[in-house]
């Protein structure tokens, strides 16, 4: 098996993109309730949107509607979507919980020792917020 070599190549940013019924509404609620801020949308009407915070950001497409809904495929029974690291898990979550964010579980610290708020957005993907 070959091994990667070590490098000075520092990954600064990640975008995930998930594939979503309503591409505007779910950028909106990231921004009203994870407090996201709305980068843009492409097409009109839009198919494509993006969202960012901090270093964070998030794509999301337009989910063909013919396809079986993505939050009811088996990978989607266990684990996350997303994980996002934080440097104020506590101050996140105070923001989340006074916004209405669907938290599913959290503040809680792990064994591994990160701390971490678990949330569920309007299209059922799970994201993980740690410390």
């Amino acid at each position: 098996m070959h091994s990667a070599k070590q490098s000075n190549v520092r990954f600064v940013k990640i975008a995930t993109q998930f594939a979503v019924d309503d591409v505007v509404a779910t950028a909106e609620y990231y921004r009203d309730i994870f407090g996201f801020e709305i980068l843009g949308y492409f097409a009109e009407p839009p198919v494509y949107a993006m969202v960012e915070r901090g270093g964070v950001e998030m794509h999301f497409g337009e989910a063909d509607r013919t396809d079986r809904d993505a939050s009811e495929s088996e990978f989607r029974r266990v684990g996350f979507d997303a994980y996002i690291w934080v440097d104020d898990i506590e101050g996140l979550n105070a923001e989340m919980a006074d916004s209405g964010a669907d938290i599913i579980e959290g503040p809680v610290k792990r064994v591994y020792g990160s701390t971490e708020v678990v949330v569920r957005d309007p299209n059922g993907f799970i994201l993980v917020f740690g410390d």
